[in-house]
């Protein structure tokens, strides 16, 4: 079912409004109500199709529907190209670089092109929202929160756009349910609204790194000789502002940036390195290309699947990287740091696993491959959970200036011989029940990594250059080893893990990790 046309024409309410409450007086003769429609997507081409209770009615009745600033948001996109491509090239037509004649036939030339990018823009928003709408059940504690952040910055009226109350939020967790996608694109367009600002305030739209957005921005057919021009675009930072806010909302979710400063006490611009950070030294644009090229070739699930996999590492990446020391995050800087040694690690890694390990992925891998995808890309897709703590490999030994192997043998030996993989996957897998469960969480996962870390720190620099040097330290640290690992075994035969347990054992590290510095 498509809704077309530029006028506003209302056909769906929800039953709990009357026509009066639409007032659209010319349709109340056609109009339903959104769970007496029988198709299972709504395509909303023109302005209000359907009220925005419809939309959500239509939805708990199983129905597909954005909303309409979501479905037909690319006549704006292409009026914004339009209008910026021409200041471009009045401004080469200004400096002489450019006649009329040429400047309408460019315009001409560049129209597929800029359908292209506009349409581009439209999938990465249909993609955002099918993405947080995979998460919303079990994340429906953030979506609650930022709303309610919103609320107190008096950003939203959650009644004016129908978006859950408190009783109605707290009913859909009693029933595993989360907010429906005409919901989260209210969410979506919000968070790029106020992120867009806080960008623009900032020095972000200056950052010799993410300006590179602009030539990302523009057609790729535009003459190398009108090029320069973009530098001084009047929008120029408008511009920048608006492509890096779409890029970090369409990849990470409306309340990523958030969260990211409840965790880390880090700035909307902070957020938007460290993603990009993170984004190039993982190399994401390809592998997301990889998934988007198996379009109507396999299950949607499969690549929304797949596409959590790297976001989730993004995630962790980007909290990282804003936990760092100093917190400077100079973007080309950090990749150049980062980037070669985890090049390195990617092999290493898959080297070191255990025979339980490449049987498990192997098992993981399975549905993917089953599903269509090639075998490298489904080995590719379930490696991406286990490339995270190569990011601590690579910062140490960029730190300490010695070889990221040598390193990388001392981290993986220690988390073999401590049982540590096991325990971070009991962190990891906590329930979450709102704001506060998810930051403890958090701040345990950041403690048993440091831990991690500074256990690594203490056999590099007690053990020296000895051939196995974990093997070394842990038979000079044996007695306050043991206890740990019956402590974990003990762990390993209850059932369900909670946060205190998990407590005591990071704790137990923690004292493990200041008995090896006073010996040191």
């Amino acid at each position: 079912m498509i809704c077309s046309g530029t006028a506003v024409s209302t056909y769906v309410k929800s039953s709990a409004e009357s026509h009066a409450d639409v007032g659209d007086l010319a349709n109340n003769s056609l109009r339903v109500n959104g769970n007496q429609l029988r198709c299972k997507v709504v395509g909303e081409g023109g302005n209000l199709g359907l009220t925005q209770k419809g939309r959500i009615e239509y939805s708990q009745c199983g129905g597909m529907v954005n909303t309409d600033f979501i479905d037909n948001s690319a006549g704006v996109d292409t009026s914004d190209h339009e209008v910026n491509i021409k200041i471009l090239l009045n401004r080469a037509m200004q400096a002489g670089k450019l006649d009329f004649k040429a400047r309408n036939q460019l315009l001409a030339e560049m129209t597929e092109e800029v359908a292209g990018l506009v349409l581009r823009s439209n999938y990465l928003q249909a993609l955002a929202i099918s993405m947080m709408e995979r998460f919303s059940g079990q994340r429906l504690g953030s979506k609650q929160h930022f709303i309610r952040v919103l609320e107190d910055e008096g950003l939203l009226d959650r009644q004016l756009e129908s978006l859950p109350e408190v009783e109605e939020f707290e009913t859909r967790k009693d029933k595993g349910l989360g907010l429906y996608r005409p919901e989260l694109a209210v969410l979506l367009s919000y968070s790029k609204i106020v992120l867009y600002q806080q960008l623009l305030d900032s020095d972000v739209p200056e950052d010799e790194y993410l300006s590179g957005e602009l030539t990302r921005y523009f057609p790729a057919s535009l003459p190398k000789k009108l090029r320069p021009f973009m530098q001084q675009h009047r929008l120029k930072r408008e511009i920048v502002a608006t492509q890096v806010t779409n890029s970090l909302v369409n990849r990470m979710g409306a309340s990523f940036v958030l969260r990211m400063y409840e965790d880390t006490g880090a700035s909307p611009a902070e957020v938007a390195r460290a993603y990009t950070i993170a984004r190039e030294v993982f190399d994401a644009r390809t592998f997301w290309a990889k998934i988007e090229q198996l379009d109507n070739q396999v299950s949607s699930e499969l690549q929304l699947s797949a596409l959590i996999n790297m976001w989730r590492l993004l995630r962790q990446a980007s909290r990282w990287l804003l936990n760092l020391q100093g917190r400077k995050l100079g973007i080309q800087v950090m990749v150049d740091r980062l980037m070669p040694g985890l090049r390195t690690l990617e092999g290493f890694i898959g080297r070191s696993l255990g025979v339980d390990e490449q049987e498990e992925l192997q098992r993981l891998a399975l549905p993917f491959i089953e599903g269509g995808f090639s075998p490298e890309l489904a080995a590719e897709v379930v490696m991406l959970e286990r490339l995270f703590p190569a990011l601590d490999v690579v910062e140490t030994a960029a730190r300490r200036k010695t070889d990221v192997n040598r390193v990388a043998r001392v981290f993986f030996g220690l988390g073999e011989a401590l049982d540590l993989k096991w325990l971070k996957k009991q962190v990891e897998s906590l329930r979450v029940a709102g704001q506060w469960h998810a930051i403890a969480r958090s701040n345990l996962r950041d403690q048993l990594f440091s831990t991690h870390n500074d256990l690594v720190e203490w056999v590099l620099q007690s053990e020296g250059r000895k051939k196995d040097p974990v093997a070394a330290w842990t038979e000079a640290h044996q007695d306050a080893i043991k206890p740990i690992l019956s402590m974990l075994n003990d762990m390993k035969k209850t059932a369900t893990m909670d946060y205190a347990s998990l407590s005591v054992a990071v704790r137990a590290l923690e004292h493990l990790t200041k008995q090896s510095g006073h010996e040191s």
